[in-house]
């Protein structure tokens, strides 16, 4: 019986971290497709349909690449700034669709900034630091968008990854399995504001359908079909609701 708890915790982690990782993929493939039709090209369309399997072909390379290390670098501490980035930003999904969990979800932001400070990038903690002043002051959506994108290090506020001079910024020196978390990390970072700008500003996971129930009233036979009353049909309409909504936000983004 003392098990059962701890079996509980952890399904409810299963739960919440295998459809955010999903939902990661997919988004880096979505910008992937968006940037080539931008720019005319077609982007990555081998892997799967459409190219929808290109991210997991990519995981899959990077797991099987050699880990390589600096000769004097801390290995504990090198290896431990890329997995506190990552813990801490799936931590914020515990109080989705948040409610008296926001100031939870903010606090949880700021501390993956000690991630990125352990794998060496001053710069990149002075940024994070600098605009979650911004981010918790949730005055108006322009504001909040602005130092969303500046929390993810989107751009034009992509200076610490300056990709033009070094790639990809301080995590050039990281590689295999430890790129991944940090790439992780910065994605569903990404998913978990735009979840919280849907919450705040557009309605969240509720939708208007008060002419749709007229219409169903008004159609005598569907009044005996109990799904319509259902729970789980409406929190199957709120769920996508809410997710039709962050994929909004996640397309401001990308």
């Amino acid at each position: 019986m003392l098990y059962y708890p701890t079996l509980i915790s952890i399904i409810e982690v299963i739960i919440v971290t295998v459809p955010v990782l999903l939902t990661v993929a997919f988004v880096t493939v979505a910008e992937r497709k968006t940037m080539a039709s931008m720019q005319r090209r077609l982007g990555p369309n081998v892997v799967g349909y459409y190219g929808l399997l290109q991210a997991f072909a990519d995981a899959l390379k990077l797991i099987l690449k050699e880990y390589v290390s600096p000769t004097q670098a801390n290995i504990v501490l090198f290896f431990l700034g890329p997995v506190i980035t990552l813990i801490f930003s799936l931590l914020g999904y515990a109080v989705v669709p948040y409610g008296p969990g926001i100031l939870y979800m903010l606090a949880v932001s700021s501390l993956a900034t000690y991630g990125i400070l352990l794998a060496g990038s001053l710069r990149s903690t002075a940024q994070l630091i600098s605009y979650e002043l911004i981010l918790s002051s949730a005055i108006l959506l322009v504001v909040l968008l602005s130092g969303s994108v500046a929390e993810t290090n989107r751009a034009p506020f992509d200076l610490a990854e300056a990709e033009s001079e070094l790639v990809s910024g301080f995590m050039t020196e990281h590689a295999a399995v430890i790129f991944v978390f940090f790439f992780l990390a910065e994605y569903g970072s990404i998913v978990l504001i735009c979840i919280l700008n849907t919450m705040l500003f557009l309605g969240g996971y509720v939708l208007d359908y008060t002419m749709l129930s007229y219409l169903v009233n008004d159609i005598l036979f569907l009044r005996e079909v109990e799904i319509f009353n259902s729970p789980l049909l409406e929190g199957m309409v709120s769920g996508l609701t809410l997710g039709i909504k962050s994929c909004i936000m996640i397309f401001v983004f990308i």
